[in-house]
């Protein structure tokens, strides 16, 4: 069973506990993200999880967020 994804109007976990001049809008849905600066993605977790999977098993992403 997977967690329901949250409205677009609740922000990214990363966007809690990052510096205000570093949140974003993710590049896909604009919801409020950790997007600039040492840990930030362009994709809130709820968008990069499809695009993970169709990487494959051989690439790897290594999250620096906190």
């Amino acid at each position: 069973m997977t967690t329901p994804v949250p409205p677009v109007a609740e922000p990214d976990p990363s966007a809690l506990v990052c510096p205000g001049n570093l949140v974003g809008p993710c590049a896909t849905c604009q919801r409020k993200t950790h997007k600039y600066g040492h840990g930030g993605a362009p994709l809130c977790q709820w968008c990069a999880a499809p695009v993970m999977e169709g990487w494959g098993r051989h690439v790897r992403f290594t999250s620096t967020r906190s």
